[in-house]
């Protein structure tokens, strides 16, 4: 680690706190980024494989514009009129199955699924929650409370229940895979009926992006959904790292997933960087939770942060982005499989569009994870200036989510260094 990166990681210990974390055991300094790209305070050249947020690339001129145009004219928020909200809302929900046709916009993903909870709340009037136990929906005290891998102090909340998360790896059954989660949440919603809680929803990522994205086909989620609409409860898609056309094949995770939400949540690439959430749902819902809950956002749909993100919808449907991540995202995981032929260590090839990865084993017979392996993998290909990063139940799966506009060439070039890392890269636990 070089005496300046030292110095700043002491600087931002002392200025924001411990534990602070950062990507890769030496972290990049980032000073630029351009498309798919970044630059580090060295002038070095890294090539983004990860960050969804720039969703239609880094700095992209139509985005930067948007915001520079609407703050040099007016910025306020929701308690006066404005158009462009307006017109954003009407745009976004067009993308959405009838009747998900109203929104409230936010900073975060995170205030996002907390309103989302608080829908659940409203419309059913029971507080039981329902998710997995390897998820993450951000970081307010509500949606906190869901994330089983850092619980909080005091334990959790008693109305919340969590179910395995899905593994096609090692389920490959898919029908009694399927059963078997439908049933885990069904002993789910009768214990939080037994603890007096009932059922107000279950709120899952439909791509179950942090487990891993499992390979699950359309429809695999529909006895669960089942057992959650007959006990009352609704349904809340967390779209903030499938949607926007991520996926390739459908503009929404949920789409793809063949399910239909009640209520659909939004957030990291919705404004290509600049702080922009969502929340979409029926209008007898957004009805009741208005109703309820007395709920006013200051910054949340102020005209600069619509102008940012109704410029980043435009892009991503003015350039054929979705179509981009499908055909790019097709050649990448070919090439994935390809590697898979020389190297032991990749097990299984999945993903959609340019959200994709390769789960790795120490033993394909075994399906063994690679935990530490996949850390040393994703550290030297940092070191080779290629940006990706890991994740999934087991931490072992590589997971390869670029801005939309990735090419194939940039595909091949992710590829190559792969291919060199695998090589060079010791296969030890």
């Amino acid at each position: 680690m070089t005496p300046e990166v030292q110095a700043l990681l002491d600087r931002r210990a002392r200025l924001l706190g411990p534990n602070l974390p950062t990507f890769y055991d030496e972290p990049v300094h980032l000073v630029r980024g351009q498309g798919v790209h970044l630059w580090d305070a060295e002038g070095r050249r890294y090539l983004d494989c990860y960050n969804n947020v720039p969703h239609v690339g880094h700095c992209h001129p139509r985005v930067v514009e948007a915001i520079a145009d609407q703050a040099a004219t007016l910025n306020t928020h929701t308690r006066y009129l404005h158009e462009t909200l307006l017109d954003y809302v009407e745009a976004l929900t067009a993308t959405f199955a009838a009747p998900l046709d109203t929104a409230i916009l936010t900073c975060t993903g995170s205030e996002a699924n907390d309103i989302a909870l608080r829908m659940a709340q409203a419309v059913t009037g029971h507080t039981g929650v329902i998710a997995t136990d390897h998820t993450y929906h951000g970081n307010t005290m509500a949606v906190s409370q869901l994330s089983r891998t850092n619980p909080p102090p005091g334990g959790t909340w008693d109305s919340l229940a969590f179910v395995p998360a899905p593994d096609s790896y090692r389920q490959p059954d898919a029908a009694a895979h399927a059963a078997g989660f439908a049933q885990a949440v069904q002993d789910r919603i009768d214990a939080l009926a037994e603890r007096g809680h009932g059922l107000s929803c279950l709120i899952l990522c439909p791509y179950f992006a942090n487990e891993g994205f499992p390979a699950l086909e359309a429809g695999w989620l529909d006895p669960a959904i089942a057992a959650v609409r007959k006990a009352g409860g609704i349904v809340i898609a967390d779209e903030v790292q499938p949607g926007f056309g991520r996926l390739g094949t459908h503009f929404w995770g949920h789409q793809r997933a063949g399910i239909a939400p009640d209520v659909v949540t939004l957030g990291k690439p919705m404004a290509n960087g600049h702080p922009v959430g969502g929340v979409v749902t029926r209008p007898e819902i957004m009805a009741a939770f208005r109703e309820r809950f007395r709920y006013f956002n200051t910054f949340g749909g102020n005209p600069v942060s619509a102008a940012a993100a109704l410029a980043t919808l435009r892009v991503v449907q003015e350039d054929g982005l979705m179509e981009n991540a499908r055909i790019v995202g097709e050649h990448a995981r070919e090439g994935l499989r390809r590697l898979a032929e020389r190297h032991a260590s990749i097990g299984d090839v999945r993903g959609s569009g340019l959200f994709f990865g390769a789960e790795l084993v120490l033993d394909r017979a075994a399906r063994t994870p690679a935990t530490a392996f996949a850390r040393r993998v994703a550290n030297a290909m940092r070191d080779r200036g290629v940006l990706l990063n890991f994740l999934g139940i087991h931490y072992n799966v590589l997971k390869i989510r670029p801005p939309l506009p990735f090419s194939r060439g940039n595909a091949d070039e992710m590829l190559d260094t792969l291919d060199r890392v695998l090589t060079e890269t010791p296969l030890e636990p």
